[in-house]
């Protein structure tokens, strides 16, 4: 009776592990009444099912646990979209990862124009964790501004930035090089709002040149170079896993 218990796994994370959705999307998905288990349909979060035995569709489709899972850095270059589909047919990371676009999903985003470090994997509870707020996962990123601002902006940084969606949390700011026009910042952030850095930094009156992310949680760029990608190691692995207890 014991092991049949730790059999069942809640529906909605074996939608997010099977299937390309979050967590949240997957929930929301149950409960508009577009998942069946064994042909019934299931619409009360928290339902448990037997990933061996039972049969879980979205839309018709049903879901599979991966047989294997892969964990992958990538390095994303300037001008890649991170996303599998582009009506305009523009380069996505995909472009460089074929064979990986029907299996992996990025664990979090870059946008058009930044570049540096992504994590990709088929592990849907791991992208789940390393985006969900509650585990503020340790981003550090690498931004080139324009102009050189002074302590006191430095400071609005560190203390939070006021944004649409509310104040920003507290972060790391560290003067890594000054010019006559610009300035290289190391600015490191535990939440992922969109277009973040960004936003913070034209807060205080300096837009960015260029943006890199050079860090997620315990994974670094190294010396990986714009286009590569690498197999995390184990020991990676177990890494990202304990920041996301």
């Amino acid at each position: 009776m014991k092991n049949q218990t730790t059999q069942l796994i809640r529906l909605q994370k074996i939608i997010a592990q099977g299937y390309d959705l979050s967590r949240r999307a997957a929930e929301k998905a149950i409960l508009s009444g577009r998942v069946t288990v064994n042909g019934k349909t299931v619409s009360i979060l928290g339902t448990k099912v037997n990933p061996k035995t039972d049969i879980v569709c979205v839309d018709g489709k049903t879901v599979e646990l991966p047989k294997q899972y892969y964990y992958l850095a990538y390095y994303k270059p300037c001008g890649q979209l991170v996303t599998k589909h582009d009506p305009y047919g523009r380069e996505t990371i995909w472009t460089m990862l074929p064979r990986w676009k029907p299996i992996l999903n990025s664990a979090g985003r870059l946008d058009l124009n930044s570049e540096g470090l992504l994590i990709l994997t088929n592990d849907g509870s791991l992208i789940n964790a390393l985006t969900h707020p509650r585990h503020a996962i340790r981003k550090v990123y690498e931004v080139r501004i324009k102009g050189v601002p002074n302590e006191s902006k430095i400071k609005r940084l560190q203390n939070g930035i006021k944004l649409a969606e509310g104040l920003t949390k507290p972060a790391k700011v560290k003067v890594i090089d000054k010019q006559k026009n610009s300035t290289v910042l190391e600015i490191i952030i535990e939440e992922g709002k969109k277009r973040q850095i960004r936003r913070m930094c034209q807060a205080i009156g300096h837009s960015v040149i260029a943006l890199k992310r050079i860090a997620v949680g315990n994974i670094t760029l190294g010396n990986m170079s714009p286009g590569q990608s690498r197999q995390l190691t184990n020991k990676e692995i177990e890494g990202l896993m304990k920041l996301t207890i």
